[in-house]
């Protein structure tokens, strides 16, 4: 008894310390945090225009130095952007994810990660672009005037989108594609049903699915009904009228962007061997069920491993690979980025207040002048 009450006693003391300096830690990082809007305080020598969220919660547009390529980056001068659901996250702050993003300050201001425009400057280990390419990707702080990527999150853009369909395509396009093939394994002829096929990322799956030549339902609202139909769905389920869930329909893979149905609900209307891509929890933004949806998927993800139908959950990586397959598709007019509204830099704000609504059918593009 009296080691069980040693060895009691020295857990308590370890949990005791390790509590304090942790506190200590966050306590100290929290007020030391800062990020370069409280560094550069002096006019910038070459500037330009861009997006910053120097605090949570709030984006505004600022004055900063135009960047210099290194070595191996390339230089874009930007013509259009996108928003994410990941962009409003980030700039929320979430309290668990602080330690890394910073306490009390983003320690990264830039804002945005989509991007279409053309090439300004290379460094010199460039290979693959030269000045005045035209091109699409991903590059951290897109939202600017300037900004500068590594050569491996670009690909030229295709001459029949516009720049600001490009500026659209890479978080959501690659959500999609890598979701339908690598998580969902999809096949010609394969049913496959997109729930919340009317945002971002769901248009984009609607389209890829029936380029990989599957035969898709779209699951959506009634105003999208007909915009789900234009860009290629088979067949269209309004969910304020039904519940795909109870339909006769069998699915063998179901890429759900919203997660608002049980597990046991999916697997009735999954194939016996059906796959369920968890690829969302709903709209941007914080909305009703946001944790419930969560947890629902989490559960599903840890059950899957025990059942013939499987449930997966993956987060989209920016591959130069998968990127060209996306510019392909488009350039073959298997896909076509589907567009809601356009805002000025100016309006960024107001832009992501219209995203986090939670009604919008497609992406919602930022264009720069």
């Amino acid at each position: 008894m009296k080691l069980l009450r040693r060895i009691c006693k020295w857990i308590g003391i370890v949990t005791l310390v390790v509590v304090l300096v942790s506190g200590l830690y966050l306590f100290v990082a929290y007020w030391q945090s800062s990020n370069d809007c409280d560094r550069n305080t002096v006019a910038p020598a070459h500037p330009m225009k861009a997006i910053r969220k120097c605090e949570y919660g709030t984006v505004t547009l600022r004055a900063v130095e135009k960047p210099i390529p290194t070595d191996d980056q390339v230089l874009i001068k930007v013509r259009a952007a996108s928003l994410n659901a990941a962009d409003g996250h980030l700039l929320r702050g979430f309290f668990a994810m602080r330690p890394l993003t910073g306490m009390r300050k983003p320690k990264d201001s830039r804002f945005g990660i989509d991007c279409a425009g053309t090439v300004e400057a290379v460094g010199k280990n460039i290979t693959q672009f030269k000045p005045g390419d035209e091109v699409f990707g991903s590059a951290n702080g897109a939202i600017a005037e300037y900004v500068c990527a590594p050569q491996r999150t670009l690909v030229t853009k295709p001459e029949n989108i516009t720049f600001q369909q490009a500026g659209s395509v890479a978080v959501a396009g690659l959500t999609a594609l890598q979701g339908l093939r690598n998580q969902g394994n999809i096949q010609r002829g394969q049913k496959v049903l997109v729930n919340g096929a009317s945002g971002g990322v769901g248009t984009f799956a609607v389209q890829i699915a029936k380029a990989f030549g599957a035969e898709v339902t779209a699951v959506c609202s009634p105003r999208n009904l007909e915009q789900a139909r234009s860009i290629g769905a088979d067949h269209v389920i309004d969910y304020t009228k039904e519940a795909f869930t109870m339909g006769e329909q069998r699915y063998d893979m179901i890429f759900d962007n919203v997660g608002n149905y049980t597990i046991a609900e999916r697997r009735r209307v999954l194939t016996p061997n059906g796959i369920c891509v968890l690829a969302g929890m709903g709209s941007a933004g914080k909305h009703e069920g946001q944790w419930s949806r969560l947890a629902g998927n989490l559960k599903s993800f840890l059950v899957s491993p025990f059942i013939s139908q499987k449930f997966k959950f993956f987060i989209a990586k920016v591959l130069q690979a998968d990127l060209t397959i996306l510019r392909d598709l488009m350039q073959e007019g298997k896909v076509k980025p589907v567009i809601d509204r356009e805002y000025p830099m100016s309006e960024t704000a107001e832009a992501l207040s219209y995203l986090e609504e939670g009604h919008a059918r497609g992406k919602v593009v930022i264009t720069i002048e």
